[in-house]
């Protein structure tokens, strides 16, 4: 049993949670990931680690209650635990002696990308990062970003926070006016990658983003997490989570993640409907 020792809702559809696991924080690095499970019939979720304490032994989640078990995810509590917390899975994200790199984070891809920054930072690599969101209560993590970021955008769709629009413009803003750097880092909606890699494809910036296809087994095995990476089938539980963004078939991962859509809808409901009776 894994217990969860820190709970802290981010926003209405946010949770932040630090969970005992020993293994998994001896051994993790940034963007590698978990997969959780409520309880014997539980699904199980993938889920990026957002940060880690050897020292306390916790692995740091965030996640969003998008379906029937992320809200009841939710629903635990300190002292609560999860039956299983495996990992960690994926390879960590690959780091180079860059001199400034450009961080993308659209919505809770904000929590991907946080561990990467900091290690990045660590290394004494200048980072930026320009996170967004529908509006202010979306945008999550900035003021731990401040903490080592040189520059922090906010955009919100809104306008409620920071400036009115969307990451990618930013980027496009910032290039333009001469911003350089040679890495950039995206993870977010497979729109917004899409959109973020076109505009550093014109500026030569190599760009690697965070892949969360459905996912089952996490270990190759099912073959649900496939993806076109430079015209190879690649699994993003085994090869990634993160590719280089420039070899990425966006438009095949946007049309799977498509066909599952009504399944997904088909189990909330059913599952509401249960619960209401």
């Amino acid at each position: 049993m894994y217990k969860i020792v820190k709970k802290e809702v981010l926003n209405q559809a946010v949770v932040l949670m630090d969970v005992e696991a020993p293994y998994v924080s001896a051994r993790c690095e940034a963007g590698q990931f978990v997969i959780v499970r409520l309880g014997e019939d539980g699904e199980r979720i993938p889920l990026t680690i957002a940060d880690f304490d050897r020292e306390k032994n916790t692995v740091t989640i965030i996640f969003q209650t998008v379906g029937y078990s992320t809200k009841q995810m939710a629903k635990l509590e300190v002292g609560d635990s999860f039956d299983d917390f495996v990992g960690p899975l994926g390879k960590p994200a690959p780091f180079e002696k860059w001199d400034r790199v450009i961080g993308i984070a659209g919505g809770v891809g904000s929590a991907p990308l946080y561990p990467q920054l900091k290690k990045l930072s660590e290394q004494g690599v200048r980072c930026d990062v320009i996170i967004g969101g529908r509006s202010a209560e979306f945008v999550i993590l900035a003021d731990k970003y401040r903490e080592f970021c040189e520059n922090v955008y906010i955009m919100t769709d809104d306008g409620s926070l920071g400036e009115k629009g969307f990451g990618v413009d930013k980027l496009k803003e910032l290039v333009a006016n001469g911003e350089k750097y040679d890495h950039a880092i995206a993870i977010g909606p497979l729109i917004m990658m899409k959109f973020v890699v076109a505009t550093t494809k014109k500026y030569n910036v190599k760009t690697v983003v965070s892949m969360n296809p459905i996912m089952v087994d996490g270990t190759g095995m099912c073959g649900g997490c496939r993806l076109t990476v430079g015209g190879e089938t690649k699994f993003a539980c085994v090869d990634g989570p993160d590719f280089d963004g420039f070899e990425v078939d966006f438009d095949e991962a946007m049309a799977r993640g498509a066909v599952y859509k009504p399944f997904e809808t088909k189990a909330r409901e059913e599952a509401c409907n249960l619960l209401k009776a």
